[in-house]
């Protein structure tokens, strides 16, 4: 059996009226030398079926998985059975346009030593119309070595903007199962030790925001940004980089003791003082850490009326109108 040049990955769990365009967008592609491997969660019976209709050995290829909600344990099993020389994420939601596989494997056979590529994206809503957010920051390409900008959220390599070598994401150990978020950048940082990647400047990518999507906020965020934070530290031995991850831990454990201390003051003495180790030397963390402990240090019932007195001043419309 001839393998195909590109492995495509798509996890899915319901989400049917998304999941649709999102398969449609791959048999649109330019490049047509590709597999499908779409790596059921425990689907609803409507979903099952769509999918059912899909199957087409061996182009088309459906794991009926039972549900777990670890996305790194779904994409782990559909890379399994991939037989590409490369492999392309594709999330159940968003929507490649149609010259994206073509642009990056091309890219990928010019010659040089980048093993790995991502792409430029948009945001798009429920519809599919194209949206701006005002939480997201401009689009800047960066390629080459670039841990340092990934770490800093400064560049920003969504899933199903990347194609890597196969052989290489197994190199790299595949999606660590034990990171519910951030599984990705964990993966890019990983790969980043074997090869560094290049970029295609041009928005190839349809990112949908919705309600549905699965991405944390908060605590959770700054849960997940902490263990890998913590788990870097452990394996990175360059000493800019070990640099950088110590200052984003101290920051990041200064950010979840701020945010524990609105509702569970022990708990955010605990981060607080947890972080120490890796912190002291930062002079951001101190900042917070002063902030945190005022906080801490006021009665409840004191803190209560200044959050009120300070909510009402941000909505008259006399100082509105200043």
């Amino acid at each position: 059996m001839t393998s195909p040049l590109v492995s495509v990955i798509l996890p899915t769990f319901n989400r049917l009226k998304y999941l649709r365009p999102a398969v449609e967008s791959v048999f649109a592609q330019t490049l047509t030398d590709w597999e499908l491997i779409v790596a059921d969660d425990g689907s609803d019976a409507e979903t099952r079926s769509y999918l059912e209709s899909l199957v087409d050995p061996p182009r088309v290829t459906v794991l009926w998985l039972s549900h777990t909600g670890n996305y790194s344990a779904v994409r782990n099993a559909a890379l399994r059975e991939a037989r590409g020389e490369y492999v392309a994420f594709l999330d159940s939601d968003d929507v490649w346009l149609p010259e994206k596989l073509e642009l990056q494997i091309g890219a990928l056979w010019i010659g040089t030593a980048w093993r790995w590529n991502y792409t430029g994206y948009q945001c798009i809503d429920e519809q599919g119309d194209e949206i701006t957010l005002a939480d997201i920051q401009p689009w800047v390409p960066h390629s080459g070595e670039i841990s340092e900008q990934i770490l800093r959220d400064q560049a920003m390599v969504c899933t199903p903007s990347v194609v890597a070598a196969r052989d290489l994401i197994f190199r790299a150990g595949c999606f660590d199962e034990q990171l519910t978020l951030l599984e990705d950048y964990d993966l890019w940082l990983r790969l980043l030790t074997l090869s560094e990647v290049g970029v295609i400047d041009l928005p190839l990518v349809l990112v949908r925001k919705h309600q549905e999507n699965t991405c944390g906020t908060g605590i959770d965020m700054l849960l997940a940004r902490g263990r890998l934070l913590q788990k870097l530290s452990a394996t990175v031995t360059e000493a800019r980089l070990q640099n950088t991850i110590e200052e984003l831990r101290a920051t990041n454990a200064a950010g979840l003791a701020a945010l524990y201390a609105e509702t569970a003051r022990k708990r955010a003495l605990r981060t607080l003082f947890g972080g120490w180790r890796y912190s002291w030397r930062h002079v951001e963390w101190w900042m917070h850490a002063s902030r945190v402990l005022l906080k801490l240090a006021l009665p409840r019932r004191l803190l209560a009326i200044y959050r009120a007195n300070r909510l009402g001043q941000q909505r008259d419309p006399a100082l509105e109108r200043g």
